[in-house]
């Protein structure tokens, strides 16, 4: 496996789309190798992301377009510790700072080696950077569960409305079972950052007082980013690169309607080459089968409690996200 910037997240690597290299350059590469303890920095643009190296990456590489930071005296600091004090707001700052390139910022060795830092005594860095591990091991934990939670989910609908459909459904399209509402514009200065989620084509983007959806309710994207559905429990935002989801059914979780919409494959219906772009009327004349409304609201009533366990652990994850 290849560490990537693409795979550095908050202060852990991310595990989505991994690269690889063969055996035989592995061997050519062996300078490159990671010890646990190692920290991996982005080398060029997101120059502040970085991941600590646990025991599971241990053995991996880290590519040309990353640097690594190893500590050369665990006994007088702790590399978790200094992974986390590269974490924090002003340090990130500086190293921004210190990066080179006013369109692509670049970050190498020497640069990062005029960063001062400030080392309390070690008994205070292990006891700091084992209270962070602990809330970081517990967020990583909740999401764990959330995808387990969503992946459970999504089998049964593939089940139920993919590989035995009954025989007295009917054929008909998308739009007899949904319709795509547009989103509103919201400029980045005018949000609070407070309160509702702000949704975008790729996820939440930020947070405003007011909200425009009531939820449950689901997004994909309309400009950008496409083939993404997202699901919010709460009130929320969509801004003008998306739509947001109204079921023609009586299902007022709208779970069918998330699992169908992530079923799709939005991702290929690009219809814009400058920026990508989902056209309404195709995406609603897509072929489906329509259940009937029993179907509906039996597997609406089976998934319900794996979302309310999903909404209680995301609730989770903010409350440590902040105390962290």
């Amino acid at each position: 496996p290849l560490i990537t910037v693409k795979n550095l997240g908050n202060n852990r690597v991310t595990y989505n789309k991994i690269d690889h290299v063969s055996d035989s350059d592995a061997e050519r590469l062996s300078k490159f190798v990671l010890k646990e303890g190692d920290i991996v920095f982005s080398r060029v643009g997101y120059v502040d992301r970085r991941a600590y190296i646990t025991n599971r990456e241990a053995g991996w590489l880290f590519s040309g377009s990353t640097l690594r930071i190893r500590v050369t005296d665990t006994t007088a600091i702790d590399p978790k510790f200094l992974s986390y004090y590269f974490g924090q707001k002003s340090v990130k700052e500086t190293i921004k700072n210190l990066s080179v390139g006013a369109t692509r910022p670049s970050l190498n060795t020497k640069l990062l080696e005029e960063l001062d830092i400030f080392i309390p005594p070690f008994p205070n860095q292990c006891a700091i950077a084992g209270v962070l591990s602990s809330l970081d091991d517990k967020i990583d934990l909740l999401h764990r569960q959330n995808k387990t939670l969503e992946a459970l989910a999504q089998t049964l609908f593939r089940q139920w409305f993919v590989e035995e459909p009954k025989d007295d459904w009917e054929e008909g399209f998308l739009r007899d079972l949904v319709d795509f509402k547009y989103g509103k514009g919201l400029k980045k200065s005018n949000r609070t950052g407070e309160g509702f989620p702000v949704v975008g084509s790729s996820g939440v983007v930020d947070y405003h007082s007011e909200y425009l959806v009531d939820g449950p309710g689901i997004i994909t994207g309309r400009k950008g980013t496409l083939g993404k559905v997202i699901y919010l429990s709460e009130n929320f935002f969509p801004i003008d690169t998306t739509f947001y989801i109204t079921s023609k059914k009586v299902s007022p979780n709208l779970y069918f309607e998330y699992f169908l919409l992530k079923s799709i494959g939005f991702e290929n219906m690009n219809t814009d080459s400058a920026v990508p772009g989902l056209n309404r009327n195709n995406a609603l004349s897509i072929e489906v089968i329509v259940p009937t409304q029993d179907a509906i609201t039996h597997f609406n009533d089976i998934v319900h409690p794996m979302f309310v366990k999903q909404y209680s652990n995301k609730n989770q994850i903010r409350t440590l996200e902040k105390l962290r």
